[in-house]
């Protein structure tokens, strides 16, 4: 049986995007969609999946283009590790697949660290601002003195 191919505006249509936004994904290698012999890009369940993947890491995590490639660059070498470690490899180099994969996902928590950083400095500014206003309201609302 095989798989179930879409043309690019059936896969942007499935996961909510423009057609540019897959071609610019494309160009920056974060999607490697199939081509036919004539040129169209043919996009597979997996490669929508990942489409997914990445709008989910852009606009829930708000993590930028670059730290996504990243993402998914660590999620596809953890993917390859699984693969690799259920053929049954020898305990020595299961040990080395372990090592990596502890490696891999320590970086990944690096960027999610360096993003929720960054997050939580925008969430101290914005109380800073908050109790600048409430103090302002609490003038406003004081009662007037004599030459006011």
């Amino acid at each position: 049986m095989t798989e179930q191919r879409y043309r690019i505006g059936a896969a942007a249509s499935k996961a909510g995007v423009t057609t540019r936004t897959l071609r610019y994904y494309q160009e920056l290698g974060l999607l490697s969609p199939a081509t036919s012999p004539g040129g169209t890009r043919l996009y597979t369940d997996r490669d929508v999946s990942r489409l997914e993947r990445i709008i989910e890491l852009r606009d829930v995590m708000g993590l930028d283009l670059e730290r996504i490639g990243e993402i998914l660059r660590a999620e596809d070498r953890l993917d390859e590790l699984r693969t690799e470690a259920r053929k049954g490899p020898t305990e020595r180099r299961r040990r080395e697949i372990v090592r990596e994969a502890i490696e891999v996902n320590a970086h990944m928590q690096q960027q999610v660290t360096a993003k929720l950083a960054s997050l939580h400095g925008y969430l101290d500014e914005l109380a800073a601002n908050a109790e600048r206003y409430r103090a302002l309201l609490a003038d406003l609302d004081a009662p007037a003195t004599v030459g006011r």
